[in-house]
């Protein structure tokens, strides 16, 4: 089995989806929000905590708003995690 897409839903109107096409080394990441409709595109280093860290954090600022909140951090990186190679 292997997961290729999952999608995230935090406060009303705030989506985001990260794909992760077969053989490629990125994990897309498109995040939805009430002002910015059409999407923001990031890309994500597949093998690179770092990077799969800081999108767990950015994930958690725009569809959870900006209270931090590191357990709901490290549930977004535990589900990226699942598109890496880490």
């Amino acid at each position: 089995m292997r997961i290729t897409r999952i999608d995230f839903e935090g406060q009303p109107g705030n989506y985001a989806t990260a794909v992760r096409r077969r053989l490629s080394d990125w994990i897309e990441v498109t995040i939805l929000t009430p002002d910015a409709p059409n999407g923001r595109e990031h890309s994500v280093a597949a093998d690179c905590e770092e990077d799969i860290r800081s999108m767990a954090d950015f994930l958690q600022y725009h569809l959870e708003g900006n209270q931090k909140n590191r357990a709901k951090i490290n549930a977004y990186c535990n589900e990226l995690r699942k598109l890496s190679d880490c």
